[in-house]
């Protein structure tokens, strides 16, 4: 743990300055150092904040630590930039990702059971209550849209209130993706227009699971090659949530989006740069 905290910090200390990211002078904790803190309580202690405060300061590696409300008024000011870093890094991977092939998917993540959903703190609203067709059930939460390379890197992701289908989610993703790209998607994705005009537009083509009664179905060789695109995606959205709590703890709906981005982040990370 010792020796990967103190990979990560290294790595954002020099990201930050690679990016000219600036800071006020007078700060004693810089924002590396709140980075790696968020990033090190994602990995280790399920997104404990004052666990990861408390190893770190104890440790010795970070003994001007912050303390816990100042710790989180920097993280939320700094949610902007952890964005920006993420899909910075996911570029880079795209880059490296000869192949150009990827999946997209989604995968939700409840705000709070369905039984206390009148008594929800975080949010109120019809948009929240999402249905998840696998399990036949609905959930109240968002929705997390995630686009990952083959090896299971995520390169691009967006946070949508989980009523919202998956098509719907398309449109909020950037897609920044290289010419002759290739993304396997299932069928919740199915929307005709939209896979001709990635086409003709961006070169990219959205590779979607069809229906028995689709009015453009596969020969078996193509959906060999897109269930095949798409078997990596499934163990990623496991790898990912098996880094959350049981109940991930937030006070406001910002607070648990970030908490959201900060897992993804940090599995990013740690998988792409850092293990």
């Amino acid at each position: 743990m010792y020796d990967r905290t103190l990979a990560i910090y290294c790595f954002v200390d020099d990201l930050l300055k690679a990016m000219q990211h600036s800071e006020d002078s007078r700060c004693e904790f810089s924002d590396a150092e709140v980075v790696t803190t968020a990033i090190v309580a994602m990995l280790f202690f399920g997104g404990n904040f004052e666990s990861a405060r408390s190893f770190l300061h104890s440790s010795g590696m970070m003994p001007r630590m912050l303390s816990r409300s100042r710790l989180s008024r920097r993280l939320s000011r700094l949610n902007d930039l952890i964005d920006v870093v993420f899909h910075q890094l996911g570029q880079t991977l795209k880059e490296l990702n000869m192949e150009s092939r990827y999946s997209l998917d989604s995968f939700p993540v409840a705000l709070c059971d369905n039984i206390r959903i009148n008594r929800s703190r975080l949010a109120q609203g019809t948009q929240f209550r999402g249905y998840l067709a696998s399990k036949r059930r609905y959930f109240y939460g968002v929705r997390v849209q995630v686009v990952v390379t083959v090896e299971g890197l995520p390169v691009e992701y967006s946070i949508l209130p989980g009523g919202l289908s998956d098509i719907e989610g398309l449109a909020h993703l950037p897609l920044s993706l290289p010419s002759g790209a290739d993304v396997a998607a299932d069928a919740a994705y199915t929307y005709y227009e939209w896979e001709d005009e990635l086409a003709e537009r961006d070169g990219v083509r959205l590779l979607v699971g069809r229906k028995r009664n689709s009015k453009r179905r596969d020969v078996p060789l193509v959906h060999d090659y897109k269930q095949w695109l798409r078997r990596r995606i499934e163990t990623v959205f496991g790898e990912i949530t098996k880094l959350f709590p049981k109940k991930i703890h937030a006070t406001t709906l910002s607070g648990f989006i970030l908490k959201i981005s900060l897992f993804l982040f940090a599995y990013q990370l740690d998988k792409a740069f850092i293990q």
